[in-house]
């Protein structure tokens, strides 16, 4: 099992949803990284379950550096923070080891791993290791802060509800930092909640659109092709659990205009070169154009329903009817707002790495 991701800076997670502990190491890191642990609470507290929209599995989300931080600064050693698990109830996943949940890794992870994965919870696929990789990219995404970038994701539109599109990015941005629930407009969010309450009600789930935007970025920076900017953030955000789709810029809608309507014409502006449409979503060629890096991330609904569905006992090879129980979220797509922010800025922070050196993330 591959679990490590980047190239001059590198990732790589460990734990299951049910096992004592979840974590993350980081390496490549330059020294003189400020750690701000009350960031790291923060980013943590916008992928915490939320009341009736959520699980009822909330756990504190206490986390430990054990490794790489010295007098509140990065030393340049590999990182290691640990979140332990406290709030486990693993005889509700007493039938999982037999009946499959539809549309679920467990299927796939008994092909992958002939039956010896921890299946408690979803074990290493589950949701809950992306605590861990939130906490670790957060100290990434403050020292992107510190030096002019910055990203934001809300709701775009949940089940058949539309939030209003972004305006100004850098005050939407500094709004979505402060919102547990991730969407503009006030009214769009009331709406969408009752939407997740109403499908919970009926033992059933949504899914939704996350609209991301990162501005900031210098241009010139991506590779032509294998390590095009779009395709190692897209590599990051597939590995989210539940990510189905991703576009950039007008993504799919170009193909319905013309090239003198999708072509983003350029002009200088206060000794800048900038486009007037931005279409690409600030990419051209794999490379950053210098404006704003805009995509879209589609997230399918919940697997986890309480509806009865068809299925398979892997032991028997028989069919089978599962009636899920336990503790399971009726959307995720709020919650995995802030684990795209993380991908994206581990994306972004190794990237900057490869064409400015090590010492560009430190002070």
């Amino acid at each position: 099992m591959k679990n490590t991701f980047g190239n001059a800076v590198t990732l790589t997670l460990f734990g299951e949803s049910h096992g004592s502990a979840i974590g993350a190491v980081l390496d490549g890191l330059s020294s003189g990284i400020k750690i701000d642990e009350q960031f790291i609470k923060d980013k943590l507290s916008l992928r915490r379950p939320s009341g009736d929209i959520s699980t009822k599995r909330v756990e504190a989300d206490e986390f430990e550096i054990l490794s790489g931080v010295f007098n509140g600064y990065t030393t340049g050693t590999p990182l290691c923070i640990v979140i332990k698990n406290t709030n486990t109830k693993s005889k509700d996943y007493s039938e999982v080891s037999r009946l499959m949940r539809p549309s679920h890794a467990d299927l796939t992870a008994y092909y992958r791993y002939g039956g010896y994965e921890d299946y408690r919870g979803g074990g290493h696929f589950s949701g809950r290791i992306t605590a861990a990789l939130v906490a670790a990219c957060s100290v990434l995404q403050y020292a992107l802060e510190q030096k002019g970038i910055f990203i934001g994701t809300h709701i775009k539109s949940l089940a058949t509800i539309n939030d209003r599109k972004f305006a100004d990015l850098k005050e939407d941005i500094d709004a979505l930092s402060r919102l547990v629930f991730p969407v503009l407009s006030e009214e769009s969010a009331e709406k969408m909640k009752q939407e997740i309450v109403d499908a919970s009600k009926q033992l059933d789930s949504v899914g939704g659109i996350l609209e991301t935007a990162v501005i900031g970025l210098p241009a010139g920076i991506g590779e032509p092709w294998f390590d095009t900017v779009e395709g190692l953030i897209s590599h990051a955000v597939f590995s989210v659990p539940g990510v189905k789709g991703i576009e950039f810029g007008a993504g799919f809608d170009i193909t319905k205009m013309r090239g003198s309507f999708a072509n983003d014409q350029l002009e200088i502006k206060d000794e800048a070169i900038i486009s007037k449409t931005n279409h690409s979503g600030g990419i051209n060629g794999g490379i950053t154009n210098g404006m704003p890096i805009i995509f879209r991330t589609a997230v399918k609904p919940t697997p986890s329903i309480f509806k009865a569905q068809q299925t398979v006992d892997i032991k028997s090879m028989q069919n089978a009817t599962l009636e899920l129980k336990g503790r399971h979220d009726p959307a995720i797509v709020h919650r995995a707002r802030a684990v795209v922010d993380a991908v994206t800025a581990l994306t972004i922070a190794d990237m900057l790495t490869v064409s400015f050196g090590n010492s560009f993330l430190g002070e």
